[in-house]
């Protein structure tokens, strides 16, 4: 007997006295640097103070409208609603990887057969007519000795709870794109404005050079640069319509309508906060922790974890317990009824097929292996947002200080220039060059306001902020609808909280 199956064999015994289960045990990824990890950036683009809900980052902002588009996006967002769904699904894949638990063959059987006897021919030839009848019941139950069905539960056990972390990720992620479209949108709305008002302004020059040239008081060049100036400002009126017809599509997609007016967005048109940092108590490792996507990433490690212990049962025999009972009845008086009782174990083992099925455990462990590292990966990229978010705040809102003053020295300029204009001090040109530096620094002073909101609304979302765990992840209609058409039992009721969902925090 080979070596190799000798010591199976001496395992099939010492597993006689009690189960055991195969495989590896699922062990946590650990990333040494994540416990004392920071940047120079976090530190700076965050400060100490009072924090709001973690999980209601967005109240920071002050701004009704969008926390009534945020909540209507929770009720009717279509992507946060699937993901809910999952959900159940995985609930109900985790029911049936725990019937393993019970005799895997329950069968009940029972027949009844009509018999006609022709004996003609016969000195004594008698027909003869009789019905038998048949009832029976099979039971087999393959005793869980190598942990094959206790992994495979513990696989669909983290299935569910990855789905459950998938969903907060889905709402961490719906939520942060709700804020972002909205502030992009009020961005645009802001652009377009300076966009109309400084084409108001330079009409007016047109008017005047265009006169003074009709009359003869100036020469053409002054009235067609104008006439290019203002053209060319107005040319960007129709881009900022499109960009905010577009930003509007885009929420009422994320809000589940079709696309139309938003009244709501009448109310703050165009105003922008201008944050100067984000109020963070975590900074940001533990935060970094926390982020659904990491959880369901950790989970999907366990739960391939389970299936290398899956693979690794089929390694060894499967020993089943069998048992029938059976009764015949039969109408004909001549024959008698019979009763049937059968019960035994049952062993199955190909241990010529071992190498397919070493391999195949082989397939398992590489699997694992490579969610190891992904979840590796996405810690790694989950710190390189979150730097990339605070440096892109405290970038954003040193440049919108320094535009305002911009801003504000190029509207001076452009009144010292018209007023030497009109006075005959200076020629129209200057006029041209000061209206044109005014759009650009009022126009980059917005650009870069917005990419502030921008940033800190990225790095809310890289730190795992803006999720709820007691919110249910199928609503009353959706519930309601699928238990008319299906018998659901109690699957779409809220479990109870569970010691992990107990440990998530906020």
């Amino acid at each position: 007997m080979p070596a190799r199956t000798y010591r199976l064999a001496l395992s099939f015994v010492a597993a006689l006295g009690g189960c055991t289960q195969v495989g590896p045990d699922f062990q946590r990824p650990q990333d040494p640097w994540l416990p004392g990890w920071s940047t120079p950036a976090l530190e700076e683009g965050s400060h100490r103070g009072v924090a709001p809900d973690f999980s209601q980052w967005w109240t920071v902002f002050a701004d009704p409208t969008l926390d009534a588009l945020i909540a209507e996006a929770d009720a009717n967002n279509t992507s946060l609603r699937v993901a809910g769904l999952r959900i159940v699904e995985a609930r109900a894949q985790l029911e049936i990887a725990q019937t393993g638990r019970y005799p895997q063959l329950q069968q009940l059987s029972a027949e009844s057969l009509y018999l006609k006897q022709n004996q003609s021919g016969a000195p004594s030839a008698r027909d003869s007519v009789f019905w038998q009848s048949s009832l029976g019941a099979n039971v087999g139950w393959e005793i869980d000795f190598w942990g094959r069905f206790s992994r495979a539960i513990e696989s669909a056990d983290a299935v569910y709870f990855a789905s459950q972390a998938n969903y907060a990720d889905a709402m961490l992620l719906m939520r942060a794109q709700v804020a972002d479209t909205y502030f992009g949108l009020r961005t645009a709305e802001a652009r377009l404005d300076i966009a109309r008002e400084n084409a108001r302004r330079q009409e007016r020059s047109l008017e005047i050079t265009e006169r003074l040239f009709r009359h003869g008081e100036n020469d053409e060049l002054d009235w067609q640069q104008a006439r290019t100036q203002y053209l060319a400002t107005k040319a960007t009126i129709p881009e900022f319509e499109n960009q905010v017809n577009a930003l509007r599509n885009v929420l009422c997609s994320l809000l589940g309508r079709p696309p139309g007016p938003m009244p709501e967005l009448a109310a703050r048109h165009g105003q922008l906060p201008l944050p100067d940092g984000a109020v963070l108590q975590d900074v940001p490792a533990s935060l970094l922790q926390r982020r659904p996507d990491i959880r369901a990433a950790e989970q999907a490690v366990a739960a391939q974890s389970a299936l290398v212990g899956v693979a690794e049962a089929d390694l060894y025999p499967s020993i089943s317990l069998l048992g029938s009972i059976g009764w015949t009845f039969v109408s004909a008086h001549n024959l008698p009824d019979s009763f049937n009782l059968a019960a035994g174990p049952s062993l199955i083992w190909n241990p010529f097929d071992y190498g397919r099925r070493e391999n195949a455990v082989r397939v398992e462990d590489a699997r694992l292996q490579q969610l190891i590292e992904l979840y590796h990966q996405d810690v790694r990229e989950a710190a390189r947002e979150a730097d990339d978010a605070a440096s892109g705040l405290v970038r954003a809102v040193q440049s919108a200080n320094i535009r305002q003053e911009a801003s504000q020295a190029a509207q001076r300029s452009l009144n010292l220039a018209s007023s030497q204009y009109r006075e005959g001090f200076a020629d129209f040109q200057r006029v041209l060059d000061a209206q044109q530096l005014l759009l650009t620094q009022q126009d980059g002073y917005l650009v870069s306001r917005g990419n502030a909101v921008s940033n800190l609304v990225a790095l809310y979302k890289a730190l795992g902020g803006g999720w709820d765990s007691k919110r249910p992840p199928v609503d009353a209609a959706t519930r309601k609808q699928m238990q008319q058409r299906t018998d659901w039992g109690d699957l779409l009721d809220e479990p109870a909280p569970t010691s992990q969902d107990k440990g998530e925090g906020k």
